[in-house]
C-alpha cells in the first residue's frame, strides 16, 4: 500500500493543498541512482523531484526522470494481462484475467520443465536496478525451477570484469571528490546525458580552475564544455593508455614508491608501455603526436588528477584490456594518494557484502543442479540454434522482464527471427507493448517504481537506498516479485521464501552489520562506511591488497584491435569504410522513454551523424533519408551532417524501438554478436558500415 512519509514544505505548511511526498529512488540504469521525492495528491502523482537532502542527488533530476509521471499515466500503458491473438510480432492481443493467464503460463512451463527445465530461459537486465523487482523473487523462481542461467553481459561486464581483475572489485573514488580535482579525464563518457550529477561536480572543479579533457570518438555535448576533446578512433583507447604510460616512464612522471608498495607486475607493464611511443599510438588512434604527448604531460604533472571512465569505451573487441590499462594509470602516478585523485568506473563493488544477495536470490534452491548458462548478448543465435546456445536443449520458453531484447540486443534481425518462432513460448512482463512484447504469447502488466517496494544500491556513489510505493498500482498492474510469487504457487513451489512480501524483501535486502537500517528506513538512504581516499595506502580488494598487472589467465594488458576496422579488416573496410558507434540519444536510456511523447519529440527521429567530408563524398545533405548497411542488415534513418562525427566514423544514435523507426529497423540491425576479450560482452561499437542515400524513401 502507498505509505507517504511527509508533506511537501514551502506550500503554506504541512499538508498544504493535500500534497504529500513519498521517498523513492530512480530505478533506471544510470550511475547517479537519484533519491526521489514523489508528490502525490488525491492518489495521483503530481510531481517528481530530486531529494535535496541526498548528497549525490542534491535536488536535481535529469530531463527523463523529472517527467516520470508522464510515463506512469501514458495512455498506451498495459494495464491488464494480454493474450496473443495474431501472428507473433504483429502486436495483436486480447485482454485476459490474471488467473487465466497465470494458470496457462504455469501449465506451459510445467510441460517444458518436465522435458528439461533448461529449455526455459529468463531474459532480464536493468529495466529496473532494484534488488527486489530485478533479480529478487525472479531469481528464486528460476533457481527453484532449474531453468537455464542467464549471463547478464549486455552493458558492463567487459569493464566490470576488467576492473575486478585489476583492483579486485568494481570500486573507485567517490563522485563528490571530483569537485576537488585539478585535472579530470572524462573518458568514454557523456555525463551531460548519462551522469548529470557527476557533471555538476566536474563543473565545480572547472570553476575552481581544473582542466577538463574529453576522450571520445564523438564530439558530445560534454566535449563541447571541456577544455579539450580528443576524438580518437573507436576501439583504440588501450593504445592511447599505453602511449600515456610510455611518456610517464620516459619522463619519470611515475610514483615509484606507490608502485613498489601497492602494484604487482609493474616491470612487465613498463616493458609493454615502452613498445608504444606516441607516434605509434597516434597512428592507431587517429590523433596527432602532439595531442598524445600533451595529455601525457598534463596527466603526469598535475595533482590531483582523476579519471571518470564509462562503459562506452569497452564495447569493442579489446574493451576489457583497455579498461585494465586505463585503471592502471592512476597507480603509475600515485593519484590514489589523494581523495580527489584516482578513477571511477563503477562503485557497485562497495556494496558487495553489504547486500544480502544469497538471501535475496537463493541460489541454494538449485541444489546440486548445474544448469547451462546462455549469454544474453548472443540471444539471437541461442534462439535460432537447435541446441540453444550451442549446447543443451533447444530453447522452448523465454520469460522476459526488465528488458526489451528485440530492440536492444545485437544483430537484432536474428533476435526478432528467434522471438518470431511459432514453437517458442514467450511471456513478457512489461509496461508497454515494446518490440519484444509484440512477440509474446502473454504480456503481463508490471508496476512502475512509484507503485511498489524496492531496495537499491548504486554504481556511481555509495548510498544504500529504499523505495516506498507512492500510489496504488494503476489498472491491474502487479509487481514483478508478486507475479513470480504467484507463478511459484501454481508451479507447486512450497518453500517459505516464496511467501516473502515485497516490503519484507526490500527492508531485508541489506546486512544490518554493514548498513544503518534505521537511517535507511527513516530517510530512504544511508551512506556505506567507505574511506574518503580508500586506496591512499593500497588496500585494494585483491587477495594481497595490491593492484594486479599480470592477471591469471589474462596476462599483461595490451591493445587489442577491433574485429572490424580499416587496420584489422582491410578487405571488409573496402566495402564498408565507415566505423560506426551507437551511443544513446540524449533523451533516451537504452530503449526506455522512447515512447514518452515529450522525449521522443525532443529526439524527433532516428539519426545517423556523418562528418561533412564523409557526407559530401556520398552526396548526402543534412536531413536526407539514408540507408546505413553492412552484411548483417540495413538501417533506415535520417542523416545529420555534423562535426559531432569525426571523419571516418558515423554515430547511429540509439536505441529506438524498431517499430517506431523507419521501415521497422533500428541501429542494432548492423551490430554483431561477437564478444569482447574479457567479460563475454557485446562489441556494439566495433562495427563497419557504409551509408548511402535512401532512394526509395526519397
Amino acid at each position: 500500500m502507498p505509505s507517504p512519509l511527509w508533506h511537501i514544505g514551502g506550500m503554506g505548511g504541512p499538508g498544504a493543498g493535500g500534497v504529500q511526498v513519498v521517498q523513492g529512488v530512480c530505478p533506471h540504469d544510470c550511475p547517479d541512482t537519484c533519491a526521489l521525492h514523489v508528490g502525490v495528491q488525491d492518489g495521483r502523482i503530481v510531481r517528481v523531484a530530486g531529494d535535496p537532502g541526498h548528497p549525490p542527488t542534491h535536488g536535481a533530476l535529469c530531463t527523463k526522470v523529472s517527467r516520470y509521471a508522464e510515463r506512469v499515466y501514458h495512455p498506451d500503458r498495459v494495464l491488464t494481462p494480454l493474450r496473443r491473438v495474431g501472428a507473433k510480432g504483429r502486436g495483436r492481443f486480447e485482454p485476459v484475467g490474471w488467473d487465466e493467464a497465470l494458470d496457462a503460463i504455469a501449465e506451459r512451463l510445467r510441460a517444458v520443465a518436465a522435458r528439461d527445465p533448461e529449455a526455459i530461459v529468463p531474459y532480464s537486465y536493468a529495466g529496473t536496478m532494484g534488488l527486489v523487482q530485478g533479480e529478487g523473487m525472479a531469481a528464486r523462481f528460476f533457481h527453484r525451477l532449474g531453468a537455464s542461467l542467464l549471463d547478464r553481459t549486455i552493458c558492463a561486464s567487459a569493464g566490470g570484469d576488467a576492473l575486478a581483475a585489476t583492483y579486485g572489485g568494481k570500486v573507485g573514488m567517490h563522485v563528490e571528490h571530483f569537485a576537488e580535482s585539478r585535472l579530470i579525464l572524462i573518458w568514454g563518457s557523456n555525463p551531460i546525458t548519462s551522469s548529470v550529477h557527476f557533471w555538476n561536480y566536474a563543473q565545480q572543479a572547472k570553476r575552481a580552475g581544473a582542466r577538463l579533457v574529453c576522450i571520445d570518438p564523438r564530439r558530445t555535448e560534454t566535449a563541447d564544455k571541456c577544455h579539450q576533446h580528443l576524438a580518437l578512433l573507436p576501439g583504440t583507447d588501450g593504445a592511447l593508455a599505453l602511449a600515456l604510460m610510455h611518456e610517464l616512464v620516459l619522463h619519470d612522471w611515475v610514483d615509484h614508491d606507490y608502485l613498489g608498495r601497492h602494484v604487482d607486475g609493474w616491470e612487465a607493464l613498463r616493458a609493454r608501455a615502452l613498445q608504444w611511443p606516441p607516434e605509434r599510438a597516434a597512428a592507431v588512434c587517429g590523433l596527432t603526436v602532439g595531442e598524445v604527448r600533451g595529455l601525457a604531460r598534463e596527466y603526469g604533472t598535475t595533482r590531483p588528477a582523476a579519471i571518470r571512465l564509462n562503459y562506452g569505451m569497452q564495447r569493442v573487441r579489446g574493451g576489457g584490456n583497455a579498461v585494465r590499462l586505463i585503471a592502471l594509470l592512476p597507480c603509475l602516478v600515485g593519484a590514489w594518494r589523494h581523495r580527489a585523485g584516482g578513477l571511477l568506473l563503477s562503485s557497485s563493488g562497495w556494496f558487495r557484502g553489504a547486500r544480502r544477495d544469497a538471501w535475496l536470490q537463493r541460489p541454494d534452491l538449485l541444489g546440486a543442479r548445474l544448469p547451462r548458462t546462455i549469454n544474453m548478448s548472443t540471444i539471437g543465435d541461442a534462439l535460432l540454434h537447435p541446441g540453444g546456445g550451442g549446447f543443451g536443449p533447444r530453447v522452448e520458453a523465454v520469460v522476459v522482464y526488465n528488458s526489451n531484447p528485440v530492440a536492444v540486443a545485437p544483430e537484432s534481425a536474428k533476435v526478432a527471427a528467434g522471438f518470431a518462432r511459432d514453437d517458442l513460448f514467450t511471456v513478457v512482463l512489461e509496461h508497454f507493448l515494446t518490440d519484444t512484447a509484440d512477440h509474446a504469447d502473454f504480456v503481463l502488466p508490471a508496476t512502475m517504481q512509484p507503485e511498489h517496494w524496492d531496495a537499491h544500491g548504486a554504481y556511481g556513489h555509495v548510498y544504500a537506498m529504499l523505495n516506498r510505493p507512492a500510489i496504488a498500482p494503476c489498472g491491474q498492474a502487479r509487481s514483478n516479485a508478486e507475479i513470480f510469487r504467484q507463478l511459484a504457487v501454481r508451479m507447486g513451489f512450497t518453500e517459505p521464501c516464496f511467501a516473502d512480501s515485497d516490503e519484507a524483501m526490500a527492508l531485508g535486502a541489506y546486512d544490518p552489520s554493514r548498513v544503518d537500517l534505521a537511517a535507511l528506513r527513516g530517510r530512504g538512504w544511508t551512506r556505506l562506511p567507505v574511506d574518503a581516499a580508500p586506496f591512499a595506502e593500497g588496500g585494494f580488494p585483491t587477495v594481497d591488497g595490491r593492484v594486479v598487472v599480470d592477471a591469471p589467465g589474462l596476462g599483461v594488458p595490451d591493445h587489442v584491435p577491433n574485429y572490424e576496422s580499416v587496420h584489422s579488416a582491410p578487405e571488409l573496410a573496402r566495402r564498408y569504410p565507415l566505423a560506426m558507434i551507437s551511443p544513446p540519444a540524449r533523451h533516451f536510456l537504452n530503449s526506455t522513454f522512447v515512447n514518452v511523447p515529450s522525449l521522443r519529440a525532443a529526439e524527433r527521429e532516428p539519426l545517423v551523424e556523418l562528418h561533412p567530408d564523409d557526407a559530401a563524398a556520398r552526396g548526402i545533405a543534412d536531413g536526407a533519408a539514408v540507408r546505413v548497411f553492412n552484411d548483417r542488415g540495413v538501417y533506415h534513418c535520417t542523416a545529420a551532417v555534423s562535426s559531432r562525427a569525426r571523419p571516418g566514423v558515423v554515430n547511429g544514435l540509439g536505441i529506438w524501438w524498431r517499430k517506431l523507426g523507419r521501415a521497422g529497423t533500428n541501429v542494432n540491425e548492423l551490430t554483431h554478436q561477437r564478444l569482447t576479450d574479457i567479460g563475454r560482452a557485446p562489441a556494439f561499437y566495433d562495427c563497419l558500415v557504409e551509408v548511402e542515400l535512401d532512394r526509395v524513401a526519397a
